[in-house]
């Protein structure tokens, strides 16, 4: 196996008070499977890993354990709160180098002021991790850091041993057959809230028509139940072989997996430059080419939809033209087609400003109104009264940054959470004036269908 050695980086750290060590070792291996790297560590740090790939499947990074977590219920000054713990934590790692880069994963809850139990009860509003054991797959070159934070400045022989550790997990992960998963076997599933969900477009629409709201994204959930529990790993390779089009993601904390296969990308920064993508109205693929040409062409024709759509190019716009300089917008939308939907879709650029940040611009993009509505407080304060359920990470910024800055954050559509023997698939819709129920209804089916089929899934429709 061909090694490339990097020096190890040790650096102290004044966060929170604490006068802590940062040693972090990476080498570059034989390319590996990251869904094997994810296994290999299941018996010893199941509650403790993530997963992550770009749409353009240029970038794929796996964490198992935990050097360090990052979380907070600050409410509005959660991003900022990490931001300030990130960089007091990184200011003396190397700079220069993406793949000596230690890289912070993880998702702020949609909204901090929602308190309703469930399954996302007592998940903090803002959670992160630097992984003990980070892989990065980035231009068909592979990466593995060890990181470990430490209040020992002598703790040579603490990382010694997790180096030992990261050798058994490569060789597990190269070496041992790779794992072949069956779908899980769903025996039950249920729709909580149903009856309040329609009732509660009724509500809208007549918030909306007494000028109270242009729109407004409620959102519901489905609940499956399966034959028994379902592993990380057993989820995670069904959405990476059936949604390969999409930002692939899982976030595990304590028995939760948080899963999916997103289409929007919410802010992506590379070398100062920033990246969204609008993405807001939608409709299904058709059986041939044909058809799904005529609708796609009737998607860019619908009014509904294009309103919808001009909400989110107006509200990014604004934000990049804030904090960004040299904003580029195309004239209008193009389609952006995946396996099971087709949306209408608009990507905005521009260079960050001198204290514009990829933290600071998802603090302001979230949410955009494809995901919360319009005009932004009105409509939360909708959501928050007539939805009925806690959205958790659902429809919230999920992804990564490292300590130079760049990082790229997706929209968590599209997804589920996985507890034991238990999911719970969210999907949602834009409510404006003339929404009815029933279509809502129907538009949430086509939604949940990645997620239900990669949980083995199916409804009776």
């Amino acid at each position: 196996m061909q090694q490339k050695w990097y020096q190890a980086t040790e650096v102290n750290v004044d966060s929170l008070g604490q006068n802590l060590h940062f040693y972090m070792e990476t080498i570059e291996v034989s390319r590996l499977s990251a869904l094997a790297f994810y296994a290999a560590g299941e018996e010893r740090y199941k509650g403790e890993r993530f997963y992550w790939q770009n749409r353009e499947k240029t970038m794929t990074l796996v964490g198992l354990g935990h050097a360090y977590t990052i979380q907070n219920n600050a409410k509005n000054d959660r991003f900022d709160d990490v931001e300030k713990e990130w960089i007091s934590l990184t200011k003396n790692c190397v700079k220069g180098q993406a793949e000596l880069q230690p890289i912070l994963f993880g998702g702020f809850t949609f909204d901090p002021q929602n308190d309703m139990s469930g399954e996302w009860t007592d998940f903090p509003e803002a959670y992160f991790a630097l992984a003990t054991y980070q892989l990065v797959l980035r231009d068909d070159k592979a990466y593995i850091s060890v990181n470990l934070v430490s209040e020992n400045a002598q703790a040579e022989e603490q990382f010694e041993t997790l180096l030992k550790e990261r050798d058994h997990l490569i060789h597990a992960a190269q070496v041992k057959e790779v794992k072949t998963y069956t779908k899980p076997a769903m025996i039950n599933y249920f729709e909580p809230y149903k009856e309040q969900y329609l009732a509660s477009i009724n509500q809208v629409t007549s918030l909306i028509k007494a000028k109270e709201a242009e729109k407004v994204v409620i959102a519901r959930s489905l609940a499956l139940q399966f034959k028994e529990r379902v592993s990380s790993p057993q989820v995670l390779s069904q959405v990476i072989n059936e949604q390969p089009e999409s930002y692939l993601f899982g976030l595990e904390r304590n028995n939760l997996l948080f899963f999916g296969a997103s289409p929007e990308r919410l802010v992506k920064v590379e070398n100062g430059r920033a990246f969204s993508s609008c993405v807001a109205g939608s409709i299904k693929r058709g059986k041939t080419a044909e058809e799904d040409g005529v609708l796609g062409q009737s998607l860019l024709n619908d009014r509904k939809n294009g309103g919808e759509h001009q909400y989110v190019v107006d509200m990014i716009a604004e934000t990049f033209r804030k904090n960004c300089t040299d904003t580029k917008i195309p004239a209008g939308p193009r389609l952006l087609k995946i396996r099971d939907i087709q949306h209408l879709y608009t990507p905005v650029e521009g260079q960050l400003n001198d204290t514009a940040t990829i933290l600071q611009l998802t603090k302001h993009l979230h949410p955009t109104p494809a995901l919360g509505g319009v005009p932004r407080q009105e409509a939360m304060a909708a959501i928050r009264k007539y939805e009925p359920m806690n959205r958790g990470l659902y429809a919230a910024p999920i992804g990564w940054l490292d300590a130079e800055g760049n990082g790229e954050f997706a929209v968590a559509i599209r997804s589920a959470s996985l507890v034991d023997d238990k999911a719970y698939l969210y999907a949602g819709g834009g409510i404006v004036a003339d929404s009815e129920p029933q279509s809502e209804y129907e538009e949430t089916l086509v939604k949940f269908r990645p997620m239900l089929r990669a949980l083995g899934g199916q409804l009776d429709e």
